[in-house]
């Protein structure tokens, strides 16, 4: 644990949520005309790479592209005629945020959103069209959390948290029915966990239907804060950082969802930044599934091997998809760098007319492609009369690389690879 972790005294003595199985369920005949039912497909491709038998759960499919929905909408059902007169508040980072904006709006409840100023602009833009007012506060979740408390009490509002809440929890763990009910034979389903209420609702329903199923939490090693909770048997605050996974950057776990993936969670690992980079790069060339940070996780620890599955029919959830565009185009750029498939080189050559004709025509009878070229005679240790250019090509993976490489040596061109 990070040596500025916090413990929160005493958090861990409150009693545990009145969650069971009948609530999860009642929960799931509440929502069901109001929640899309989500594909559950086998593919192929990850089954190859993981040697399991792995099931892809799209929640990013979901109206607001995340699973929130079936807490957040939970929730609202459970509002007293009093309670949505007076509207409700949330704090979130985005799919909460949407989630409860779409399904207030929808039943003509007025709702405010709070959001940290790092929020990505498409997840603040979505949660507007949704009808919520968003007011922007707090660098991140825990300072928008307490303006939205300062709200709710100054104003009289319903407070709808994220995670630690009873009807949320239940809300969420619906999935966990869902998808034993499309793939009853499961032996395992590899969950993200942020705040901890997905999880905790989902085990609650499995190992209440399938005690036999394991369950597996994943979070991003920037912030495993659940694990922390549970490797410490209280509450941490772990510091603010940040991460790719912003969906699931929480510092702290919930007071009700602990005690729920103590009792129902076999284990819980982490994935770091890169390899959840890479799994959303590979959902979205190979399964040609489209999922942010938060959502990639599970998929990026069975890629990576985090867990001692081998053979096994596996659940993996693809809890969200709202990743901020330009945040996408990095990712790819940098998976195509690692794979090989783009590369920049800067090389060195005389400054006169037909240098880079001749230059070009060795690239080109390599069919590499270039992307990109830059110019400089000043600096790079760049000698009077020559000038170095960094050229960006795409190419078909190392083995090409190392071809154009050795046929630039060959022409007498000296070069340096640019990371």
């Amino acid at each position: 644990m990070n040596s500025s972790a916090k413990k929160t005294k005493g958090q861990t003595k409150k009693p545990a949520a009145a969650i069971t199985l009948k609530t999860i369920q009642q929960a799931a005949k509440r929502i069901r005309n109001s929640i899309y039912v989500s594909p559950f497909m086998r593919s192929e491709t990850f089954s190859q790479l993981t040697e399991n038998s792995l099931f892809l759960k799209l929640e990013n499919l979901q109206m607001t592209g995340s699973f929130k929905e079936r807490g957040a909408l939970n929730r609202i059902l459970l509002l007293t005629p009093d309670e949505r007169r007076r509207g409700v508040i949330a704090a979130s980072a985005g799919n909460h945020a949407q989630a409860v904006a779409y399904h207030a709006t929808k039943r003509g409840i007025a709702s405010q959103i709070v959001m940290p100023l790092t929020t990505p602009l498409v997840k603040v833009s979505a949660t507007r069209c949704h009808g919520a007012e968003v007011i922007l506060c707090g660098a991140n979740y825990d300072e928008a959390c307490q303006e939205a408390l300062r709200r709710c009490a100054e104003q009289s509002l319903t407070f709808i948290h994220p995670f630690d809440d009873e009807a949320v929890i239940s809300g969420q763990g619906t999935l966990g029915i869902e998808m034993l009910e499309q793939v009853p034979d499961l032996h395992a389903v590899v969950i993200p966990i942020g705040g901890g209420g997905l999880i905790a609702g989902v085990a609650c329903a499995v190992k209440e239907i399938n005690p036999k199923i394991k369950v597996i939490g994943v979070q991003t090693s920037k912030l495993p804060s659940m694990k922390a909770a549970v490797e410490q048997n209280a509450i941490v605050t772990l510091p603010a950082e940040k991460t790719i996974a912003d969906g699931i950057a929480v510092r702290s776990a919930g007071v009700l969802t602990l005690p729920l993936v103590r009792k129902y969670v076999d284990e819980i690992v982490t994935v770091d930044e890169e390899e959840i980079a890479n799994a959303i790069l590979l959902l979205l060339e190979k399964e040609k599934t489209l999922t942010e940070g938060a959502g990639a996780v599970a998929a990026a620890a069975v890629l990576n091997r985090k867990t001692a599955l081998a053979g096994k029919k596996v659940g993996v959830l693809i809890s969200a998809g709202n990743i901020d565009v330009t945040l996408l185009a990095r990712i790819i750029e940098r998976g195509l760098v690692k794979d090989g498939r783009l590369v920049r080189l800067r090389i060195h050559l005389p400054d006169h007319p037909g240098a880079l004709v001749r230059l070009s025509t060795v690239i080109a009878e390599h069919k590499v492609n270039i992307v990109e070229t830059s110019f400089n005679r000043s600096y790079y240790g760049v000698v009077l009369g020559d000038t170095a250019i960094d050229i960006t090509m795409e190419t078909r993976g190392p083995e090409h690389i190392a071809e154009l490489k050795a046929a630039l040596e060959a022409a007498g061109y000296s070069h340096e690879r640019v990371q």
